[in-house]
């Protein structure tokens, strides 16, 4: 599989996250008080960007680049998916209707960002199967 057919799940995420971005406000269900309690909405930020960084970062370990460069470049993912989570809430300000920015919105992308660059790095540390060569 070549390189960049490694990044067509995080593209695809990407697609479903700028569609969901752009729903307007009265087409998204009611608010649950429980759901409320329980930040079921920053939950939900937080996996939504968490799965679309580790979808970026993931491909980033088969690459034939050194551990050096996949670390440059994973900050680079994260620190843009941090700011597409900025991004969205300006477009849902501006642009959707009925929707709005909301800044703990943002935190739990950022959030969910920092998971996954975490989660990566641990993967990445993980003991490598090298066969014997005899």
């Amino acid at each position: 599989m070549s390189s960049t057919k490694k990044f067509i799940p995080a593209i695809l995420w990407f697609m479903l996250l700028l569609f969901l971005i752009c729903l307007p406000g009265n087409q998204i269900p009611e608010h649950n008080p429980f759901l409320e309690k329980i930040f079921f909405d920053k939950w939900v930020h937080l996996g939504l960007f968490g799965i679309l960084s580790m979808l970026c970062l993931y491909p980033l370990g088969s690459l034939a680049i050194s551990q050096n460069l996949q670390q440059q470049w994973a900050i680079k993912i994260c620190l843009a998916c941090i700011m597409w989570g900025l991004t969205t809430e300006y477009i849902q300000k501006y642009f959707i209707p009925f929707r709005s920015f909301d800044l703990a919105d943002w935190a739990a992308d950022s959030v969910g960002v920092i998971c996954a660059y975490f989660i990566w790095l641990k993967l990445q540390k993980l003991p490598l199967k090298i066969k014997k060569v005899e």
